[in-house]
């Protein structure tokens, strides 16, 4: 930050000349700070960084405190302060408290939730983001931010094979994502102007909006918002293997249209949030092609794994997709928050969102993100993930992602050599397993002893998840309860994923232990 210059402000007396004694300095805010003390508190504030970075293997997951706790550390229940502190000091605590007081997923033992550690140029990009601050809402805030934004959209086409011509944006996370392109389906897709008689129009058929069980919550919170109702939405039963079955969408579809509903969209999983389950995008397709209905894919997990040869050949099938929801704060490790919204035609997104004609600059169309999404003022996003797109390459990302696949891979081998474990499912980086001790394997099945397994392993889920050694999460499969281990980490090695089954294993004996099995 430059140092300020010095200016004078000139008071004028009546005779609009200027009194000596009238001339004021420019006034001096309390955020102000110098360039010296802004260079000497931000290489302090960096070296803290790299040494939390440096260290955060060595120390837990998380630490098992209270919520009371975390706001006595740190005197978070005072009131509002009258007098301001200084910066140096409030750096220098504020580290110290974060660092003692969070969970971390950047750890390499961190298997809970589909968060990924974040690039460290994702870190420094968003540093940079901050200090120059664009709109990237309109063109002309932002014309640096836009470009680079418009670029991260094509990029991110490119890597999982989606057409480069598509439209795109940011957003917060994979919800917005899909709720962009659910938005840009409702309005493709009814037969009516729903943005202006919205979707209780007289003339109005009910719209209805497909996907399986297995179809993350962002499904309801879309189809409410967006004014259709959670009952607009029909549940397509899985197979075997947790993918939704074609031929009962079908069935549903065709009898919709003959009931006089409007089939809108049907929201196909690349990557459940569970298993990892990849549902059959290329028979999805066809069909919503035959029938004239959106087709969506959210894969804000699994999406990012269509670029890696080895993955599902299912996943090929995104490139078909009238739309596509991915989450580079996933698979792309980039700091949070970070989705994209992917739409193949991209007027349907200025049809769902705009309320101006498209702004020429100089003869050259601008891209005003305003138009393409929710959202009016909009933070500088992109630059963190085209940084680490271009630290790492398509190659490098290639390769991150399939060792988080063959690791997860390696975990589930490790669990199913286990004598005490149960491997249930594996699929793209997430293995689900339970705790089942081997003096009541042969009964496994047995009423009784699957509701004691249910509550011996979602206690052993608390047990872990406080612990610090290791941090799983749970999923329900098939009625049973289980752990659900996620990698979407670029920290994590062999050693971790085979250190897991006997962390589970003993503090599963222990759990087992103080469970009354009557």
């Amino acid at each position: 930050m430059p140092a300020r210059r010095d200016r004078q402000v000139t008071k004028k007396t009546q005779t609009n000349e200027p009194r000596k004694d009238d001339v004021e300095s420019i006034r001096h805010a309390p955020l102000e700070m110098d360039a010296a003390t802004f260079r000497k508190l931000g290489h302090r504030l960096v070296d803290q960084v790299a040494g939390f970075l440096e260290s955060l293997p060595d120390g837990p997951v998380t630490r098992e405190e209270s919520p009371s706790a975390v706001r006595d550390a740190f005197n978070l229940t005072g009131p509002l302060p009258e007098e301001g502190m200084d910066p140096e000091a409030l750096l220098e605590q504020t580290a110290k408290f974060l660092f003692a007081h969070s969970l971390f997923n950047g750890h390499p033992r961190f298997f809970g939730y589909i968060t990924a550690p974040p690039a460290p140029i994702g870190i420094l990009g968003d540093f940079l983001a901050a200090a120059v601050n664009p709109n990237v809402g309109a063109w002309t805030l932002s014309p640096a931010a836009t470009e680079i934004e418009s670029q991260t959209v094509r990029w991110i086409a490119e890597f999982i094979g989606y057409p480069l011509d598509c439209g795109g944006l940011l957003v917060s996370g994979g919800n917005m994502a899909n709720f962009v392109c659910f938005l840009a389906a409702r309005a493709a897709k009814a037969r009516w102007n729903v943005r202006e008689q919205g979707v209780s129009a007289d003339s109005a058929g009910k719209l209805r909006v497909y996907c399986s069980a297995e179809t993350h919550t962002w499904v309801q919170k879309a189809a409410d918002l967006a004014g259709l109702g959670t009952a607009s939405i029909r549940w397509i039963a899985t197979d075997a293997k947790l993918r939704m079955d074609v031929a009962a969408l079908r069935r549903q579809i065709e009898s919709d249209i003959a009931a006089g509903d409007v089939p809108c969209l049907v929201a196909a999983t690349a990557g459940s949030v569970s298993t990892g389950a990849v549902d059959p995008l290329p028979e999805i397709g066809a069909l919503c092609k035959e029938h004239g209905v959106w087709f969506h894919v959210d894969g804000a997990y699994g999406g990012f794994a269509a670029a890696v040869p080895e993955a599902h050949e299912d996943l090929r099938g995104l490139r078909h997709a009238d739309s596509v929801a991915v989450d580079p704060h996933k698979w792309l490790y980039a700091p949070l928050e970070a989705g994209c919204a992917l739409v193949r035609d991209p007027e349907m997104l200025r049809a769902a969102f705009a309320y101006h004609p498209p702004y020429y600059h100089f003869n050259e169309r601008a891209t005003n993100y305003v138009d393409f999404g929710p959202q009016n003022s909009r933070g500088f996003r992109a630059l963190k993930v085209w940084l680490a797109l271009r630290h790492a390459g398509a190659a490098g990302y290639r390769k991150m992602i399939a060792d988080d696949i063959r690791l997860s891979q390696a975990m589930a081998q490790a669990v199913g050599r286990h004598a005490d474990l149960q491997l249930v499912t594996q699929d793209l980086s997430i293995a689900t397993f339970r705790y089942v001790p081997r003096d009541i394997r042969a009964d496994v099945g047995e009423e009784k002893i699957e509701l004691h397994l249910d509550a011996l392993n979602r206690e052993l889920v608390d047990r872990l998840q406080r612990g610090g050694e290791t941090f799983v999460s749970n999923a329900v499969v098939g009625g049973r309860y289980l752990l659900r281990a996620c990698i979407v980490n670029f920290h994590t090695a062999q050693v971790d994923v085979e250190a897991v089954p006997e962390i589970v294993a003993r503090v599963g004996r222990q759990v087992d232990a103080e469970l009354c099995r009557e």
